[in-house]
């Protein structure tokens, strides 16, 4: 829902003389959703969690089985961070 209200008030603020109503109906939430843009920021989002959960004690596969990514991505994810 987060990213939903972000790309909601980018949309607002490039298009300021709409309504919420007007863009609602302009944007359906299912359109917003497929966007490169918003796809990329779930990915990052998904992606940012991973610190968190090995702090936790998660192993790889467990983070990539809740993030529902392979272990792969997860150690690529891990690699780039180091």
């Amino acid at each position: 829902m987060e990213l939903l209200n972000l790309l909601e008030a980018i949309v607002i603020a490039k298009l300021p003389k709409l309504s919420r109503q007007e863009l609602e109906i302009m944007f359906g939430v299912e359109d917003l959703r497929k966007t490169r843009f918003a796809q990329e920021l779930m990915e990052e989002a998904t992606l940012k969690i991973i610190p968190r959960l090995l702090s936790k004690g998660f192993s790889i596969e467990e983070i990539a089985e809740i993030l529902q990514l392979n272990a792969q991505q997860v150690r690529e994810y891990i690699n780039k961070m180091n």
